[in-house]
Order: structure tokens, then sequence, then C-alpha cells
């Protein structure tokens, strides 16, 4: 079995303390959960239905708004009743901390702040969560290290896939690309493929990386989009492994996202050094001059 790329394990460092006291402090100012409601419109149905249409665009029925009422969809369950919900072991399970911490995390917050897990447990945990790890990857950018593992991922990564498309809607005809056909997930993506097929003088062959193949994080598993090999005379960088964003204000990436893209950065030069090269970019001429 052919291997394409070398499996990494990471190792990372950091202050949990301090991980702690930021993760209080951040959940304390920005953990906001809505209370749950419904909303009923009272109206009349119209003399005559003359379509599914009709129904289907709410124009079988004369609203009157002075008929709305807000109802309170259940009435709030106090964290310390007898809910079936494992706060700490959930928590662990999302954001990875030991118990310890989640627990001096949650013992850490204002009352008003825990009472709202009363309010949407599940919002809570999932939110909550998000605010750690968004602390936690924070904390980790600068202290992640990767070393090579023995195992790899196999060529049939790229054959395994069962993919489907349709031309000029997520599908575009290559000349460059591994296959025959590149699907795409959007406009940037095909409009850089499109840019890939045309510079045929600079680069060699690319292929769209596929969901299988990843690079373990401590906040998750990352899926870069893309993978160029540029003609080696052209370049400094012969390989460079690419993540597309269409606008440099999407670019302004969330602490989690700028987290996962540091960790490609330190994997793909525990692998290569500077030979394999990754970033993120917007378009291909800007691919291009971090390549030389």
């Amino acid at each position: 079995m052919h291997q394409c790329e070398f499996m990494l394990l990471y190792t990372v460092n950091f202050n949990e303390e301090e991980l702690i006291q930021e993760a209080i402090q951040d959940l304390n100012d920005n953990l906001h959960i809505p209370k749950k409601y419904f909303k009923t419109e009272k109206g009349e149905q119209v003399e005559t239905i003359e379509s599914k249409k009709q129904l289907q665009e709410g124009k079988a029925f004369n609203k009157k708004d002075s008929d709305r009422e807000d109802v309170v969809l259940f009435t709030p369950v106090r964290a310390g009743a007898s809910v079936a919900y494992d706060l700490v072991g959930k928590v662990v399970a999302e954001t990875e901390l030991t118990r310890k911490a989640v627990v001096k995390i949650l013992v850490g917050l204002k009352k008003e702040v825990f009472d709202q897990f009363g309010d949407d447990p599940e919002v809570f945990i999932i939110r909550a969560a998000n605010i750690i790890n968004g602390k936690k990857a924070k904390a980790i950018i600068n202290q992640i290290t990767y070393g090579k593992m023995p195992d790899a991922f196999g060529m049939e990564i790229f054959t395994e896939q069962n993919l489907k498309g349709s031309i000029d809607v997520n599908a575009m005809e290559t000349e460059r690309h591994l296959y025959d056909y590149v699907i795409y997930d959007s406009n940037t993506e095909r409009d850089f493929a499109t840019a890939l097929e045309e510079h045929k003088k600079e680069v060699e062959i690319y292929v769209k990386l596929p969901r299988s193949f990843y690079i373990n994080t401590p906040v998750g598993k990352y899926n870069p989009d893309w993978a160029i090999a540029f003609y080696e005379n052209k370049v400094k960088h012969v390989y460079f492994v690419a993540e597309t964003k269409g606008t440099e204000s999407e670019m302004q990436l969330r602490d989690i996202e700028k987290a996962k893209a540091d960790c490609a950065r330190a994997h793909f030069h525990a692998i290569s050094s500077d030979k394999v090269v990754y970033d993120i970019v917007t378009n291909y001429d800007r691919l291009w001059e971090l390549a030389q």
C-alpha cells in the first residue's frame, strides 16, 4: 500500500490554572442563554383555498397581529433540581479538559450566569464549551509540537470516495487535477481551481483534499482544502497545502480556527521542514507570492 502522508502525534503544554481563570472571566462576560418561547398567531382562514402553494406560503389565512401572544415554553428548571444532565461530564467531553479543571471553571461562575443552565441545558453546555475551547485554543497556539509516528494515510483515501457532482453546478472538468473532474464546495473554490488550471507553466498537479484527510489538533480535526505541487524550478516551496477563504474578512479567524491553522503550520513543518508549506489564501496570486 502506498503512503501519502505521515501521521503525527502532538504534544502541548499550557498553564491550566491560567486557562481556568481566563475561561471563568470570559464565561461571566459573554455566556448568554436565551430563554425559550413560542409564539401563537391567530387568524381567519380565507373562504377559498386555491392551491397547495397558497397553504405553503401562508396565504390561506389572514393573520391578525393583535392576537399574537408570547407564551413561555416551559418553566425553567434550576441546575440544582433533579435533571438528567451530567454537566461536568458533558463539558469535559466537549473540551477534553480534566474534570477537576471543569469543576473549577463552573464553580467560578457568577450565580446569574450559572443559573442559565436551567433555561436551556443543551445550549448552555454547547456555548460554554465553545468559549472554553476558544480560550484553550489561544493557550496552545505557541506550545504545540508534532512528532512523527509510523502510521500513515494510504492512497485509498483518494479512491474510496463516492463523490457526486454536476458540471457547472459543483463540478468542473480539469487537466491538472489528480482526477478528470474536481468537486468544489463554493464559488471561491471553483475560482481557485480555475486559476490553478490556467497557470499551466507553474502548477504541475493539484488535488482537492478529501474530508478523510485531516490533521489532529487539541481543538479538533482539521481538514485543509488543497494540495498543490509546483514545478521545482519555478518556486522555492514545491509542495503547498492551502486553505481557501473568499475574502480578507473571512480570514479574521476565530480563536479555534486560528489555533487549527497554526497547528497545521507546525504539522507540515515537522514532516518536511520548509519543503511542504501550509497557509491560508484568498486567491491564486496570494498563493504564488507565498510559494516564492
